[in-house]
């Protein structure tokens, strides 16, 4: 059951049955996203740590998937947990692994996929979210409210950085 929905685009929680759906959507659509603006090198490490789903995230009820039709064409929510699973104060959420299909960008997919989990949030009781945004994507969080406030590397495994850009929103209604 479509939580929002459009006539061509539903947007719903994950579940179980979506992860190699998911698996599917960041294995083609990060390569294509990420290659204007990290190196062949950082993508050889960094892809294949980035591009698989996360079943603990992805079943946790505040990760949406976005589809036109049959076709999944973005996916990406929040948790009240950091990324490295570290409990903040109540008010505090985090963005967690957004993806938009490569050939869906600068349609409004990901900018309603993200609208969508962000009121989840609010309503949830977050009035600040955090993001460990890809460098690609920093003018898309900015573009909705987010705010820079430091680069950072990212440790995906051990030995394997990932440059990004710590970014925070205040989603207080």
């Amino acid at each position: 059951m479509a939580l929002c929905s459009t006539p061509s685009l539903s947007i719903r929680p994950g579940g179980p049955a979506d992860l190699a759906a998911v698996d599917a959507l960041l294995t083609r659509s990060y390569p294509a996203l990420l290659a204007q603006d990290y190196t062949p090198e950082v993508l050889a490490l960094a892809l294949p740590v980035i591009c698989r789903a996360q079943p603990h995230l992805v079943t946790c009820g505040s990760y949406f998937l976005a589809h036109d039709g049959p076709e999944l064409v973005a996916a990406g929510g929040w948790t009240p947990n950091a990324p490295q699973g570290r409990a903040g104060p109540a008010h505090i959420g985090h963005i967690r692994h957004v993806v938009t299909d490569h050939r869906r960008v600068r349609q409004g997919v990901g900018r309603r996929l993200l609208t969508h989990a962000m009121a989840d949030a609010r309503a949830q009781g977050i009035r600040v979210l955090h993001c460990h945004s890809t460098l690609t994507a920093e003018p898309f969080y900015a573009a909705l409210g987010f705010r820079k406030v430091a680069a950072i590397d990212l440790r995906l495994r051990p030995g394997v950085l990932f440059p990004a850009t710590h970014m925070v929103a205040d989603i207080a209604a």
